[in-house]
């Protein structure tokens, strides 16, 4: 079973390496569920580290209706990560109505090739995710990050399993939100190949003006992660 970590800084991205995790998905402000990372960050991360990086792009937090001028952001932030040489892009778009943009999620895909795509969380904004799956397969989107549309992995596992089922190899079913070690064998168990986990510890702030806890993946956590889906 492959692991990715959701790495929210240079410094969490580093210790997903040190500790042997599969797979990055590289992000800022997980607080709001993740937003596109600085020029800075995914050039630190491209020039210093080896393992696989999937890039979220995604210009705001809020919901995943999108301006045209948004989308135009949206889609030069993802040339440049093509430019970059990162491995995969994770992003979506919804339509008022939370079913998926079918005609701007497809230019998005296009756009990302050859990269590797994951339509990200707002699949578990849609209504019938077994109809947004086939869509999805369709416009050749290589996997789909979900709770099973719960506020958790856990809690949603019992779709996973349909959806996994349903996807027959056609595309990746990436389960995440709020997997740890204490359940991410259970993930393994009902057949899926691939999990997603920020794996996170929190360093309280200083109590200063602007100051709030910071969050980072944790070395450890990722360990312990990697040793119960070893099993």
């Amino acid at each position: 079973m492959l692991l990715e970590i959701c790495a929210n800084s240079y410094q969490s991205a580093k210790n997903a390496q040190d500790a042997g995790a599969h797979r990055i998905e590289l992000c800022q402000e997980l607080s709001v569920g993740g937003i596109t990372p600085s020029y800075g960050l995914l050039k630190q991360v491209r020039d210093t580290l080896s393992i696989p990086v999937f890039v979220l792009i995604r210009p705001r937090s809020g919901n995943f209706v999108y301006t045209e001028d948004e989308l135009d952001i949206m889609k030069q932030d993802i040339q440049l990560c093509k430019d970059l040489g990162f491995q995969g892009i994770v992003s979506g778009v919804l339509n008022a109505d939370d079913t998926i943009d079918l005609k701007q999620t497809k230019e998005l895909v296009e756009l990302s090739k050859p990269l590797s795509f994951t339509f990200h969380r707002a699949f578990d904004c849609v209504k019938n995710p077994e109809e947004a799956l086939e869509q999805l397969i369709n416009l050749g989107t290589e996997r789909v990050l979900t709770s099973g549309l719960q506020p958790s992995a856990e809690k949603g596992i019992n779709t996973l399993k349909k959806l996994n089922e349903k996807a027959k190899g056609r595309i990746t079913i990436l389960a995440g939100g709020g997997i740890n070690q204490n359940n991410a064998k259970r993930f393994k168990e009902i057949g899926l190949k691939e999990i997603h986990a920020s794996a996170s510890s929190t360093i309280e702030s200083d109590g200063s003006l602007f100051s709030t806890p910071l969050t980072f993946s944790d070395s450890k956590k990722i360990k312990a992660i990697l040793s119960a889906i070893s099993h």
